[in-house]
């Protein structure tokens, strides 16, 4: 009777983790050609795309709320101080990684950019071990140690610090233990609404700037143009939504190797399409990173092995 039970067990299973790996996969893919997209929306100012990214994403947050009819959640966290000023906070972080990566790909550095989401894995670790108090197995150790060795090579290679990447990986590193502090009580769309919704002042303030400078460009050069600007704050919302619903079908283990394709494709991006330089010491340094990375990731398949087989002899016990 078990036998004839088990398929149908797992028929959904196999349907669920699918589903979560088409999610993962578009997710990823869409933040790997963010250069593209960000680099049609010139002559538009890197400060301009992320004033209306700010404010689009808001208008997009605010229909999804009204079709999902979540506005009475959305209101119960606007009454709980604590979640409201940890968004606040998670905005102002998310602002400098969005406007750094901006500016990045539209000066010509998206290789730079590319090179700060490979190493935000192991700031990631880091920032554990600093902020939380983590104790590391000894190949995280060896990972943080190599992936040191790596910034010196590419610092060497730059002529100076590679801040862009830096910059990256430790924003979008404090962001997501910031985001851990409110755990699963905000989920994606109203966290996203509380961010912009707090960044809306500065997206102003910068567009009242730019026009007074260099001056907006929405509605001035192209049907085009403009649609792909409004467009901004659907290729915000959309990618974060579908990560979401991935993190809910998809062990760590899977998601943790899906990471690794947003700043790879960014990677060839820079390289393949927009030949952005990469000497010797720049290879070296990627090099470098990406065995740091290798490291970690076969560190995080032999720890969830040991884990499984450690429930399962506790069932066995409990049995």
């Amino acid at each position: 009777m078990s036998q004839s039970v088990q398929p149908a067990e797992e028929k959904p299973l196999t349907e669920h983790r699918r589903s979560g790996l088409i999610y993962a996969i578009s997710a990823y893919v869409l933040w790997g050609i963010l250069p593209i997209y960000f680099l049609s929306l010139v002559p538009a100012s890197a400060f301009e795309i992320v004033a209306w990214r700010v404010l689009f994403s808001l208008v997009f947050c605010a229909i999804l709320l009204t079709v999902t009819r979540k506005w009475r959640v959305f209101g119960a966290l606007l009454t709980n101080k604590r979640v409201l000023f940890t968004m606040g906070a998670a905005g102002a972080l998310i602002y400098v990684n969005w406007q750094t990566y901006v500016l990045a790909t539209v000066s010509g550095h998206v290789v730079e950019a590319a090179l700060g989401y490979f190493i935000n894995p192991i700031v990631t670790v880091f920032l554990g071990v600093i902020v939380q108090r983590e104790r590391l197995r000894v190949a995280q150790w060896v990972a943080v140690g190599v992936s040191v060795v790596a910034v010196v090579v590419l610092a060497i290679g730059y002529g100076s610090l590679p801040w862009i990447a830096l910059l990256l990986a430790f924003s979008f590193g404090f962001y997501g233990l910031i985001k851990k502090r409110v755990g699963g009580s905000v989920d994606a769309v109203s966290g996203l609404t509380l961010e912009t919704m707090w960044l809306t002042p500065v997206a102003i303030v910068q567009l009242i700037v730019v026009g007074a400078t260099v001056g907006i460009t929405l509605g001035t050069i192209s049907v085009w143009h403009t649609v792909l600007l409004v467009g901004a704050g659907v290729i915000t919302a959309v990618p974060l939504l579908f990560f979401a619903a991935a993190s809910r079908r998809l062990p760590l283990v899977y998601m943790g190797f899906i990471q690794y394709f947003a700043p790879f494709i960014q990677f060839l991006v820079g390289v393949a399409i927009l030949h952005e330089a990469m000497p010797p010491e720049r290879w070296l340094g990627f090099g470098i990173v990406w065995l740091a990375l290798l490291i970690l990731t076969v560190d995080m398949i032999v720890a969830a092995r040991s884990g499984r087989r450690q429930v399962a002899l506790d069932v066995a016990t409990i049995e």
